[in-house]
């Protein structure tokens, strides 16, 4: 008995120690200086922002088989659904820091029309802060060497924040995000495929995110 409860303690006091290390490393880089890849102005947030934070995504697009403009069936790319996990590197090891899924907009900023199909979300693994966000600006893959070189995948985006929540406890990591970059992606395009009309299919996909602030001296 006195082993088992040897070995919960130093078990607990492991994760405890694990989480602290999240924490730090997770608020060291958020105060490091980020450093995006060059990209074109159009997906370029305004003048007065500044990257906090960087993530490498793994994950998948989501596509539906709907009837076109001529009745035919075909993969539509006007209801992508993402759903991906959002990775940093922490003294050597890859942990997770954010998830990326499609949700309701919660906490929608003034003059913003809640969409109830959902908006692309990204939400803290450390204090589930999140921020929602809305495209302004494309690039199609392959069309910049610096930031999208890869051809045949989804596009690089420019989202700009429409709306954030803090955590239950007050977390605020994304709280403050006003843009994010999707950069440098591989894969996720729709599927060429045959298809038949309702039929659903996803699609795996890689790329850089990249989160935004406003600059501290406008802060």
């Amino acid at each position: 008995m006195k082993k088992t409860v040897t070995t919960s303690r130093g078990r607990a006091i492991f994760a405890a120690a694990l989480v602290f290390a999240f924490a730090l490393g997770l608020a060291a880089q958020a105060g490091a200086q980020v450093t995006p890849p060059q990209t074109p102005v159009t997906i370029t947030p305004q003048a007065g922002n500044e990257p906090f934070l960087e993530g490498h995504a793994f994950g998948t697009q989501g596509y539906v088989c709907l009837p076109d403009a001529n009745g035919q069936p075909s993969w539509t790319v006007n209801s992508p659904r993402p759903e991906a996990t959002l990775f940093t590197d922490l003294f050597g090891q890859q942990l997770q820091i954010i998830t990326h899924f499609a949700s309701i907009n919660a906490a929608p900023k003034p003059g913003v029309t809640v969409s109830l199909s959902g908006n692309a979300t990204w939400q803290s693994s450390f204090d589930t802060s999140k921020v929602w966000a809305k495209a302004i600006g494309s690039v199609n893959a392959g069309d910049d060497p610096n930031s999208c070189p890869n051809t045949g995948s989804i596009p690089c985006l420019l989202l700009q924040s429409i709306g954030n929540q803090k955590g239950p406890t007050g977390g605020n990591l994304l709280f403050k995000t006003t843009f994010v970059q999707r950069l440098n992606t591989r894969g996720g395009a729709a599927p060429t495929t045959a298809c038949t009309v309702g039929q659903t299919q996803l699609v795996p996909y890689s790329a850089d995110y990249y989160f935004w602030r406003a600059s501290t001296q406008q802060q």
